[in-house]
Parts: C-alpha cells; sequence; structure tokens
C-alpha cells in the first residue's frame, strides 16, 4: 500500500507538472510549476530505488536526504505563497513571509543540518532506516531529525488553515470548495504527522500514509483550483485568483 502511495503521489505531482510547463513558460504563476516541479523530485527521492542511486552518487552519506528536506522547504514555501495571495489572505500572507516565518524558517533549517551532522549517516538508506537501526543514539537523532523537518511546513500549512476554512464553508463554486476542503484535510494531516515519533513501531506505516495522504490532498487540492480557474473563463464567476 505504502508503495502505491508513493508511485501515485509521484505521478500525480509529476503530470501536473508537466501539464503546468506551457503556462510557465509564458509566464504564467510560475509559482505552481515551481511546487508540483519541487514536490516531484522530492518525492522521487522518497522511493527506494530513485534514492539508493542518487545518493550512492553524492557519496553514500545521506546527503540526498538533506537535499529531500529543502526541497520540501522549498516546496511548501511556494505552495503557502501561491495559497495565501489566491485566498487573499494576508494574514497568511504575512505569517510566511514575516519576521516571525523567517524566524521559523531559519530555525527549523538550522536543527535539521545541526541533527544530520550529529549522526553516523554513512550507508545510503531511503527513510534513513539503517541509520535508526545503528544504535539508540542515531535512533533518537533520527526521530529528531525528521520532527524538525515537520517544523516548517506543519507552520506553513497551520498558517494557511483558517484561509483554506473560510474558503470551504464559503458560497465560491463548488469545485473551489472543495479544492479548499482537501488543502484543509492535508495541512491537517501535515500538522498530526508532528506525532509520529510517539507512535509505538507496530504502527510505523501511519507515518507514510498519513504524510502521502496530506501530499496528495495538498496537491490535488491545489490543481483543482488552477482546473476551476480554467473552466471560470467559460463561464465567468467569483473564484480564487490562482
Amino acid at each position: 500500500m505504502i508503495g502505491i502511495l508513493q508511485w501515485t503521489t509521484l505521478a500525480v505531482c509529476g503530470i501536473v507538472a508537466l501539464a503546468r510547463i506551457p503556462s510557465a513558460l509564458r509566464g504564467e504563476n510560475r509559482s505552481l510549476f515551481f511546487v508540483y516541479a519541487l514536490m516531484t523530485v522530492a518525492i522521487l527521492l522518497s522511493i527506494d530505488a530513485p534514492y539508493l542511486a542518487i545518493d550512492q552518487a553524492l557519496g553514500g552519506t545521506n546527503i540526498a536526504n538533506l537535499v529531500l528536506r529543502f526541497l520540501i522547504f522549498a516546496a511548501i514555501f511556494f505552495l503557502g505563497l501561491r495559497v495565501a495571495r489566491g485566498f487573499s489572505s494576508d494574514d497568511a500572507l504575512r505569517l510566511i513571509t514575516g519576521p516571525i516565518g523567517i524566524a521559523v524558517a531559519a530555525a527549523a533549517s538550522l536543527a535539521v543540518v545541526v541533527v544530520f551532522l550529529m549522526m553516523d549517516t554513512a550507508g545510503s538508506s531511503a527513510g534513513m532506516v539503517a541509520v535508526f537501526a545503528k544504535d539508540a543514539r542515531n535512533a533518537a537523532l533520527v526521530e529528531y531529525y525528521g520532527a524538525a523537518g515537520r517544523l516548517y511546513p506543519a507552520y506553513i500549512t497551520l498558517a494557511l488553515l483558517p484561509a483554506m476554512v473560510r474558503t470551504a464553508t464559503s458560497s465560491l463554486p463548488v469545485l473551489v470548495r472543495f479544492s479548499a476542503g482537501l488543502m484543509a484535510a492535508g495541512s491537517v494531516a501535515i500538522t498530526l504527522s508532528l506525532l509520529s515519533p510517539v507512535l509505538p513501531p507496530a504502527l510505523g506505516y501511519l507515518r507514510f500514509i498519513v504524510n502521502y495522504t496530506a501530499i496528495l490532498c495538498l496537491v490535488v487540492g491545489l490543481a483543482l483550483i488552477w482546473l476551476g480557474k480554467v473552466l471560470a473563463k467559460r463561464t465567468p464567476k467569483k473564484q480564487a485568483d490562482l
């Protein structure tokens, strides 16, 4: 099931990224293309075979996992900007681009790098599974590393959540409201992923389900709002400007 979720999410992001290329070349909503392109590469790096091949090329010390974290940070930042502007949420935009947002991004980035450097990362391992298994110290550090990596995405999606809920309960077209609802569900899922360290080992698979469900909800919701805008050009209605 986890493999299906991974490849399905990769396919969705890749297809939408390709579909956005013509618009991006025309200079239209390039941030949407960056979101999907970055997420496509990030998801590729989360799948065993591509991860191992890429990390081996980088030296076999799990640098690919560090790259993955910053790809996710970049993708979630662009997504936050696009959604905040599209939903006309000045509060969310300030939280993302203002001093607090910059401080959270810097703190999360520093924490990710510092904890990564504290681990014995030798030996490519998707998801840092082999690093976790080395000893108790590395196991604890992998958990801290994961928590640091989830901090910034959770902050961004929580900043956007009120705007998503307002849109989902508004009088906008059904497609836009449904899309906002999907994205709100994705935001909640990302926030719940912060609880991953307290899950018992027997329920470890839930981490993957929650993470990939969150990504799917966000990227599909964003794509549907884009589709809603395209349809609105034929039948003008009040739409979120994404």
